[in-house]
Formats: structure tokens, sequence, C-alpha cells
């Protein structure tokens, strides 16, 4: 039996809805058309600039922004109502909103995006924000003698295939010069990695923090251990469903909040101990120590005026895991909204901003 899940591409399609939870509500079999998100042209001219009309409501969910725009003052600047800020952060749960209608605003990696135009659920992205560091180091399950990416070869890997986690693990795969058929890809999703790790059902899974210092904090006694590698997940986005924007005050209200959300993520990066505070103890609960460490690995945040390098990113994940069998091929640049393009950046000092 070969180590993948399944040796053709409909089977590795299937990855995603063999982990269980809510991708099953996703229709993974195919049976979506897939040019139904693909086919439709991206917007362009110049967005609106009216305000949303009163009473405007929109669903968000980007919880760190929530908490930003209250702890910064910035949230009475919105100019209408969100209904609701979902505590909701893994791709598959975010598309399964949307497809839902009840969530109207997402912040996500750049593969959920791809996740949804494979499967026919039309959405654009609205802003783009870029890292040059990693955000998610891998770790060990208690007691495994994996030092590295190389030794990645026979051992079980958590992936979740709709997330930005699954595509460090391809990426990781590939600059250690190994394949897709040299691991085994155990799916599931991401709010199901440590639990695997602690029962030793996988032997090396992705992490961002907090979660990766509070599984170290448990388990490193009893061998797990952090492996770091050069893999940089390039892209937070935020996107929304393309319903959404054909709706002229829901439209209004996303180009309200875009440069709203830019100025937060700056707020919490000049404002640090009030953002520790804030997020990593009392909404995360680590220490402030702990806190202080994650907040010093980062880098600012920075916002592209041009969006011709995201595109470019996005692409080459779309090409990685089509590769894989993993989605459709597809063209990434219809998936973005580039009348929003630069908005974000313009909202925030020069110096978050990232070149042309």
């Amino acid at each position: 039996m070969p180590n993948r899940t399944s040796p053709d591409m409909a089977g590795r399609r299937q990855l995603l809805a063999l982990a269980g939870g809510t991708a099953l509500g996703l229709g993974l079999s195919g049976c979506i058309a897939p040019s139904d998100a693909a086919t439709r042209p991206a917007p362009t001219g110049a967005l609106p600039t009216r305000a949303p009309s009163r009473g405007t409501r929109l669903s968000i969910s980007i919880h760190t922004a929530q908490l930003q725009l209250a702890a910064s003052g910035l949230r009475r600047k919105l100019g209408f109502t969100v209904a609701q800020w979902p505590n909701l952060t893994a791709g598959p749960d975010i598309i399964q909103g949307f497809r839902a209608h009840s969530i109207d605003l997402a912040a996500n990696a750049g593969i959920p995006p791809i996740q949804a135009a494979s499967i026919g659920v039309q959405t654009r992205i609205v802003a783009v924000q870029t890292r040059t560091v990693p955000v998610y180091s891998f770790a060990t399950a208690p007691g495994s003698a994996i030092r590295g990416a190389a030794d990645f070869r026979g051992r079980k890997i958590a992936f979740s295939q709709g997330q930005a986690q699954g595509v460090v693990v391809l990426r990781a795969l590939k600059e250690a010069g190994l394949s897709y058929d040299d691991a085994t890809l155990v799916p599931l999703p991401s709010t199901q990695f440590l639990t695997a790790l602690q029962s030793r059902q996988v032997d090396v899974a992705p992490l961002n923090e907090p979660t990766l210092t509070k599984y170290l904090d448990q388990y490193a006694g009893d061998g797990a251990r952090r492996l770091t590698t050069d893999v940089v997940d390039l892209l937070t986005v935020l996107w929304a469903p393309v319903e959404v924007l054909d709706d002229p005050d829901k439209l209004a209200a996303v180009r309200r909040f875009v440069p709203l959300w830019a100025q937060g993520q700056v707020w919490a990066w000049e404002h640090t101990d009030a953002w520790i505070d804030t997020y990593y103890v009392r909404d995360q609960g680590v220490t402030r120590a702990d806190g202080k460490r994650i907040v010093d690995s980062l880098a600012a945040p920075r916002f592209p005026q041009s969006w011709d390098k995201a595109i470019a990113w996005e692409q080459q994940t779309a090409d990685l895991m089509a590769a894989g069998g993993f989605v459709r091929k597809l063209e990434a640049s219809p998936l973005f909204d580039r009348r929003f393009e630069g908005l974000a950046a313009r909202a925030v000092p020069a110096g978050y901003r990232e070149a042309p």
C-alpha cells in the first residue's frame, strides 16, 4: 500500500473530506463544477466611495481584528454594524461559513481561496499582508527521533490540504528534496493536530503560536521538540464571497473595514505591551514572558502597494497543490479583487508599506 492516502488524483482531492469535522460540509466530492468560481472575471475599475447605508451589517471572522479595533479605539470608526465576530480560523470552517451565508469577511492564508475556487465557491481577496519570517514551526510527537525535515521520510505528518499548514508541509518536503510519497500525509483539520501529536497518531505537525508554546510547555519534558525550517507562508489575505461584494452596502462596509484592519495590525505592533496583555495573556492564556518571546520573534506587518508578487505566490501555491492532485488546476489572478489593491497600504505609515 502506498504511503499516501490514495494514489490517484481524485483520491487526493478527498484528503480534506476524509479528515471529518466541518470539512464534510464542503462537498469535496467533485460534484461542483470548478469553473463556477474560476471563470467569472474579477471586477475592475475604482471602488465606490459612498458610505454604507444605515443598518448595514457584516459578520466578520477575524478574531485578532476584533480585539485590536476594540483596544485601539478604531472600532468607533467602522460606520457599520458588525453583527457577529465568529472566532473561526480554519479555512474549511470559513468556506463552510461562506456557503451558509453566516460569514461575510474573513482572514486566512493564501490556500483557502484556492481550495474554495477548486470546489466552486466564488470568493475574492480584498486585502493582502505579507511576511518574511516563518509563522509555522514543526512540532514532533513526544519521544520522536526527528531532528529536521530530512527526517520526514517514512514519517506520518499531519496534513490539512485546505489550510496554510498543508502548503507548509508540501513546501517543506520539496525543500528537503522529498516527494509527496516519501511521507505519509495524515488528513486532519488543524484543530486536531495537537491531539494527534499527543497520542502519537502523527510524528510531526506544523503549529503556529501560541499553540506551539502551549504544546512544548506540556510535552517538551517528554521529548517533544520544535523544528524550524525556512518555509515562509507569505500571505495573509482578507477575502469575501462574491455575493457580499455584489451587495453595494456590504461592499462599502468591506471598503471601510480594510484600512481599519491594517491600522489595527500596526497598532498591535506599536503597542506591544498592551497587545501581549490583550491577546496572548487574557485571550490565549499564555504567560506574559511567553507572549513577549512570541512577539519578539515576529516581523513588522507589511502591506503591499502592488499585488503582483502576491498573485505570483498564489499561482505558485495553486500549481504546487494541483501538481500533487489536491486541487484542480486554476488561474490565481481572478481570485483577487484588484479594486482593493493598495487600499490597506495607503492606510498605514510608509514604513509598513511594501514597495511595488
